[in-house]
């Protein structure tokens, strides 16, 4: 019996790697923004997979606060954690500012997950895994955005933050090679069917369980047994390269410091 936590298991490809594991027999942590969502998704599971257990962890993750709070609460319930999907993530959006000034599609899709990464590494080993969900949209970044001080449409903003999770996987999987988890990005499969397609392209999309399949492959598959922070294409079955400005390494240098400094000031 493994612990897994999922960001974003409410819906979508989440909630489908959710049910993928919970046949199986896990300690499966689910995580939500809605409280009432998660409490009735937490009842239907625990029914339909009796031989899982099934936690709920409420957070915003556009929110430096509920970020810090969900990795205490796990931390306070659980001494290890086997795998880490960093699912969650945000497309189309009213508006995407934060409270602070941030660009929320980078808060949650970026740095919410970076720092909900490094908080759970203590209670992680080397046969841990994160999995980060990547996408097959990737643009380079613009770091005024990515600090708040710039604006982008929805699809720049997506796709930027997209390679951002892409590159800091790529910098952290190389840090902890060998004494700490195993990471790797996947884009799981273009244009499935979640609700962040549906809405974002007017689309049914493709069969959720492809995603969560890839989710579940590389978080107990010997296939990704020995990942130090590579990129997975699930389009093409393949580990394949990132888009090419996540190979300059001034770039991926210059992604982490911001993101140190927009984490350290708030």
């Amino acid at each position: 019996m493994k612990t897994v936590l999922i960001t974003g298991a409410t819906d979508g490809i989440g909630l489908e790697t959710v049910k993928m594991l919970g046949k199986e027999g896990h300690n499966i942590i689910i995580h939500g923004r809605s409280k009432a969502k998660l409490d009735n998704i937490k009842g239907a599971l625990e029914a339909q997979y009796p031989a899982s257990r099934f936690a709920a962890v409420q957070a915003d993750l556009s929110l430096f606060d509920d970020v810090k709070q969900l990795a205490v609460e796990v931390k306070a319930k659980y001494k290890h954690l086997d795998v880490l999907i960093n699912n969650a993530g945000v497309f189309t959006m009213e508006n995407p500012i934060t409270t602070v000034g941030l660009d929320a599609r980078f808060m949650v899709n970026t740095i919410a997950p970076y720092m909900l990464t490094l908080a759970l590494i203590d209670v992680m080993n080397v046969q841990s895994r994160v999995v980060n969900v990547s996408s097959a949209a990737q643009a380079p970044i613009n770091f005024l955005a990515l600090k708040g001080e710039a604006t982008l449409a929805d699809g720049a903003a997506y796709a930027q933050s997209k390679l951002a999770i892409t590159m800091w996987t790529q910098f952290l999987g190389e840090k902890y090679r060998g004494h700490g988890p195993k990471m790797v990005s996947v884009n799981p499969k273009s244009l499935l069917g979640s609700k962040m397609v549906k809405s974002a392209y007017g689309i049914a999309g493709g069969d959720l369980t492809l995603g969560a399949q890839i989710f579940k492959d590389a978080a107990f598959s010997e296939r990704f047994a020995e990942v130090s922070g590579e990129y997975f294409d699930n389009d093409h079955n393949t580990f394949a390269q990132p888009h090419s400005f996540a190979n300059d390494p001034a770039h991926v240098t210059k992604l982490i410091e911001e993101m140190e400094a927009i984490i350290s000031a708030n």
